[in-house]
């Protein structure tokens, strides 16, 4: 029985030109479903994680579990899931373009480029992370600001409110690339690190342990594919690895996005300058590091469950 990871490349010269663009397709949508599962199941925490990154009056005195209480008394239970419409209009793009451009990188660099082994993974990784975030960054703003509007005190009053807004007061198209840069910088290890990790342990525990940990694949049985515990526990320890190595650049990002948000946000117009800010004036652990407790809880669940479902449409897509 071969081992998933060894077939998981899209078909080549076999394949004629219009089944190859469906088996794009078809990656590209359990992508999307992969991305709106995982982020769905962690929106809550993610609302938390903006509020405490980006200090807001509202909320800067609490932690994380004090917080998880206080905005549903504040501003009742969907007050968890404010910005979270943006949110699933920028993720479907995002997980299909990340998973689907993960696939075609990691092809190139191996039958193109000639890069194999594991860091043919890290490299694809890294390149799929950044691709998806140049191409859905302007969502991922306006959800930044939305989320991080307090009942009582909002300054935009939908998503197509937040566009009009940001483009008519800050710069233009510029106004949604603010943080892009950090953003990109801590995307390339956090995106690396995490299909990195979930390749090597899959492939590993599928070649030393294929009967404690694998079975067959649904949609083909001569294909071997991890168990869904297993799958779970596997794409958890890829996020919680790669949250740890990145998570000073997304606090920088968050202030950078939320802009003329933040009463400090001419501090913060560079990477290195929010950096240099957020340590001289919060420290490590309550600046760089603010709410890293609230990203282990989530990262772990959401990348648990992304990689998981992702090989699950995999197998409902027939693309093993």
């Amino acid at each position: 029985m071969t081992s998933e990871a060894a077939v998981s490349t899209p078909p080549t010269t076999s394949s004629t030109p219009s089944k190859g663009y469906y088996y794009w397709l078809r990656s590209f949508v359990a992508g999307g479903v992969a991305g709106c599962c995982a982020k769905t199941t962690i929106a809550p925490l993610d609302r938390v994680k903006i509020l405490l990154q980006a200090q807001s009056p509202h909320y800067k005195h609490l932690g994380v579990f004090s917080t998880l209480r206080a905005v549903p008394k504040k501003e009742g239970i969907l007050g968890l899931y404010k910005g979270n419409g943006a949110m699933m209009v920028r993720i479907f793009p995002y997980g299909a373009i990340q998973f689907m451009a993960f696939d075609k990188y990691k092809k190139l660099l191996s039958k193109q480029i000639g890069i194999s082994g594991h860091i043919h993974r890290l490299m694809a990784g890294s390149m799929a992370g950044m691709t998806a975030v140049i191409c859905t960054y302007p969502l991922d703003v306006v959800r930044a600001r939305l989320a991080f509007q307090v009942k009582g005190d909002h300054r935009y009053t939908g998503i197509v409110n937040a566009f009009c807004t940001i483009y008519l007061k800050e710069g233009g198209v510029l106004g949604f690339y603010r943080g892009l840069t950090p953003t990109l910088i801590g995307m390339a290890p956090y995106a690396g690190l995490s299909f990195f990790t979930f390749g090597t342990l899959k492939s590993l525990g599928l070649k030393h342990f294929p009967e404690l940990l694998g079975r067959p694949s649904s949609d083909n049985p001569n294909v071997l594919i991890l168990k869904t515990h297993v799958n779970l526990l596997c794409g958890g320890v890829a996020g919680a690895i790669a949250q740890t190595a990145s998570y000073p650049l997304d606090v920088a990002r968050r202030r950078m996005q939320l802009g003329a948000v933040l009463p400090d946000s001419e501090k913060c117009v560079s990477l290195s300058k929010t950096l240099k800010y957020v340590y001289n004036t919060f420290g490590i652990k309550k600046g760089l590091y603010r709410g890293l407790s609230l990203n282990y809880i989530r990262c772990v669940p959401s990348q648990a469950v992304a990689f998981t479902t992702y090989e699950f449409m995999k197998q409902v897509l027939h693309l093993n």
